[in-house]
């Protein structure tokens, strides 16, 4: 039922954030003739939809529950590409954002980017990472300090 639950979740949050909003509302407007470089979308959606799949995968298996707040993991998850940086989720949906600007051309997919990154970054100061250090005290704190927030270290 976990990942059930998980895939729904899948669908509605990061599927709404990043396809049916940029995908519907955002192609109209100025735009740029990106010639070749459109290409460098599809590694950008393929890394962007890998790493949500990941992602919710390890919340899953991992974490025993899902991303949503309604069902949250009951086990911190530092494996994967939690490993390397606290928020690929947030990382992944950008990636696949700015896809859609490199292959579309349009101005307002990389406004909504920049939008976007303004507010994964409120929700996860303002919300998620006060909860996390509620929920999971010390180990939290521990993973704060080992792991960047937006920028994956490579080790």
């Amino acid at each position: 039922m976990t990942y059930l639950k998980s895939l729904l979740f899948l669908i509605v949050a990061p599927g709404l954030v990043a396809g049916f909003i940029p995908l519907t509302w955002l192609r109209s407007g100025p735009q740029i003739q990106m010639g070749v470089v459109a290409y460098l979308a599809l590694p950008l959606w393929a890394a962007g939809i890998l790493t949500l799949v990941w992602c919710f995968w390890d919340f899953a298996q991992k974490g025993r529950g899902t991303p949503a707040p309604i069902d949250p993991p009951k086990e911190l998850i530092v494996s994967g590409l939690y490993h390397y940086v606290r928020n690929p989720m947030y990382v992944g949906i950008f990636l696949i954002v700015i896809g859609h600007f490199l292959w579309f051309g349009n101005w307002n997919m990389l406004a909504y980017a920049g939008l976007a990154s303004i507010v994964f970054h409120l929700v996860v100061t303002l919300y998620e990472e006060p909860n996390l250090r509620h929920r999971f005290g010390p180990a939290y704190e521990e993973y704060l300090g080992r792991v960047p927030r937006w920028i994956p270290r490579f080790r």
